[in-house]
C-alpha cells in the first residue's frame, strides 16, 4: 500500500535579522482586491535523475529559504486587518517570524504515480499544505517538501494571494533556487513600495467606463460565495491536430487568426455555459488576468514581486454567447486585450479605493481562465534540474468558483503526448454534457465538425 508520512514541521527564519524594529507594511490596492483574499496552492515535482546527488532536498531548500528571507522577509510576516481600515489587509513584520516548512516522505516513486501528470489526482492534495483562512493570514506562506522513494521530491506551496501572484512567487522561488545552486547572493534586488507604485490617485477617480460594466457592488457579499452546488475537477486532453482544425475553421469563417487561448477559451466558455443550462438574458463573464508590470507608467521595477496583474472580462448574455459563432466570441476575447491601459489600471485601483467596503464583486457565472503553459514556473531549479510537473490546486480564481487552467504535460510522463491538458472545475450536474463537448479535442478526425 502506498503511504505518505509527515516527519516534521519547522519554522524557517531569516539567516540574519532583516530589520531592527517591528513594523507594518502597506499593500497595494491590487494586493487587497477582495478576489485575492485566498490562499493559492500549487506544486512542483522534481526527479532525481537530472542531477544525481546525495544532498537532502529538504536541507538544501530550507537553508536557501533562510538566506532568501533577508530580502523576502514579508513572506514570513502576518497578514492582519488595518486598524484604520478594517476591510483592508496589511503586513505585520516582527522579530522571530518565519515560514513553516513541512518535511514529508513517500514510500513509493514519482514514476509510479506518473509524475503527478493527472491534475485531478487526490494524491496532489497531500503534497501541498492546506491552511484554513485564519492560518493563511497568520502564515501567508507555508511550504512542504516531500521526498519520494526514488529520490525525487515535490515542493508544495500555499501562498496567500494578497502577497504576490504567480510571477511574484516565481521571483522568490528563483532566488531560493539560485542560492541552492551555490550562489553567494541573490541576483534580484527586491522592491516593496506597493502603496506608492500601485496606490490610488488623489483624489481617486474612475475614468474607464469598463470598470462599472465589469464590476458590481453587493454589500455584505464576499467573492467565491456563489452557490452552484457540488463541483468536481476533471482533466481533458487537447490534441494539437484537433486544436489546429478548430483554429483553421475559425480562420476560414472569419479571416482572423486566433491564439490558442482565444480560440479554445471561446469554445470552452460556450460549452460550460451550455452544459450548466444557463439561458436567456443572464449575464455570463469570461475572466482572465493581464500582466501590467510594463504597461503602467512608469513601469514597475524588475524586483517588484507583488501582484502585477489586473482582471479583464468579456461580458455577454447566455443567449448571445450560445447563439453567436465561436469566432465572434474569440474576436471579443482578442479585442478585450487592448482595453488594458495605464488608465484602466489606475481606474481599477481607484475603484477599489472608493468602493472597497461596498462589496466589490465580479458577479455570478464568472468563468476564470488562465494559461500556465508559458508562465516561467518551470524555471525554478534547486540543483536537480527544473520541475518535470507544475500543478495548480486552486479552485477559486478571478471571482470564479469554476476556473479553467491550460497546463503542459509533465516532461517526465511515461506517456509522452502531443498537445496539452485542460483542468476544469465545474458543477457536478454539468460534467456529463461538458465531457461530451470536449471529446472533439481527443478524437482523431479529418476535419472540424461543421455543426460546432
Amino acid at each position: 500500500m502506498e503511504r505518505m508520512k509527515t516527519l516534521e514541521r519547522i519554522v524557517v527564519i531569516p539567516s540574519h535579522p532583516p530589520f531592527l524594529q517591528d513594523h507594518s507594511l502597506p499593500l497595494s490596492h491590487l494586493d487587497t482586491d477582495p478576489n485575492l483574499h485566498l490562499t493559492f496552492r500549487y506544486l512542483r515535482a522534481y526527479t532525481s535523475t537530472a542531477s544525481p546527488t546525495s544532498l537532502d532536498p529538504f536541507n538544501v531548500i530550507s537553508s536557501s529559504i533562510s538566506n532568501a528571507l533577508t530580502q523576502f522577509y514579508p513572506l514570513a510576516a502576518t497578514l492582519r486587518r488595518r486598524p484604520t481600515s478594517p476591510h483592508r489587509l496589511e503586513l505585520w513584520c516582527a522579530a522571530g517570524q518565519g515560514i513553516p516548512l513541512v518535511r514529508a516522505a513517500a514510500d513509493f516513486t514519482l514514476h509510479s504515480v506518473n509524475h503527478l501528470d493527472d491534475p485531478a489526482s487526490p494524491l496532489a492534495e497531500q503534497l501541498v499544505p492546506d491552511p484554513d483562512p485564519e492560518e493563511g493570514l497568520e502564515h501567508p506562506c507555508i511550504l512542504q517538501v516531500t521526498v519520494f522513494a526514488c529520490g525525487g521530491f515535490v515542493l508544495g506551496a500555499a501562498m496567500h494571494h494578497a502577497l504576490c501572484d504567480g510571477m511574484g512567487g516565481t521571483l522568490f522561488f528563483n532566488a531560493v533556487a539560485e542560492l541552492a545552486r551555490g550562489a553567494t547572493r541573490m541576483t534580484v534586488e527586491t522592491v516593496w513600495e506597493r502603496d506608492r507604485l500601485l496606490g490610488p490617485r488623489k483624489p481617486p477617480r474612475v475614468d474607464s467606463a469598463l470598470i462599472d460594466e465589469f464590476l458590481r457592488l453587493e454589500k455584505g457579499v464576499l467573492p467565491y460565495e456563489e452557490g452552484v452546488g457540488g463541483v468536481a475537477r476533471e482533466c481533458f486532453h487537447v490534441k494539437d491536430e484537433c486544436l489546429h482544425m478548430l483554429k483553421r475553421s475559425l480562420l476560414e469563417q472569419s479571416g482572423f487568426n486566433f491564439t490558442v487561448f482565444e480560440a479554445l477559451g471561446a469554445y470552452i466558455w460556450r460549452a460550460k455555459v451550455m452544459a450548466c443550462g444557463i439561458q436567456g438574458e443572464e449575464k455570463v463573464k469570461f475572466a482572465y488576468s493581464i500582466n501590467i508590470r510594463r504597461l503602467v507608467k512608469p513601469a514597475l521595477p524588475g524586483g517588484y514581486w507583488g501582484n502585477g496583474c489586473v482582471p479583464m472580462y468579456v461580458v455577454l448574455s447566455a443567449k448571445n454567447l450560445i447563439e453567436r459563432p465561436i469566432w465572434e466570441t474569440a474576436e471579443l476575447i482578442k479585442k478585450s486585450k487592448s482595453n488594458v491601459s495605464d488608465e484602466y489600471v489606475r481606474s481599477y485601483i481607484d475603484y477599489q479605493e472608493l468602493h472597497f467596503g461596498d462589496g466589490i464583486t465580479a458577479g455570478r457565472e464568472v468563468s476564470g481562465f488562465t494559461d500556465w503553459r508559458h508562465l516561467g514556473h518551470s524555471t525554478v531549479d534547486f540543483g536537480w534540474g527544473g520541475p518535470v510537473t507544475v500543478l495548480p490546486l486552486g479552485r477559486n480564481l478571478l471571482g470564479s468558483v469554476e476556473p479553467c487552467f491550460f497546463l503542459p504535460y509533465s516532461t517526465a510522463s511515461s506517456q509522452k503526448k502531443e498537445g496539452f491538458k485542460v483542468l476544469v472545475t465545474l458543477r457536478d450536474s454539468a460534467l456529463p454534457a461538458f465531457r461530451e463537448a470536449m471529446q472533439v479535442f481527443s478524437t482523431t478526425q479529418d476535419h472540424w465538425p461543421s455543426h460546432i
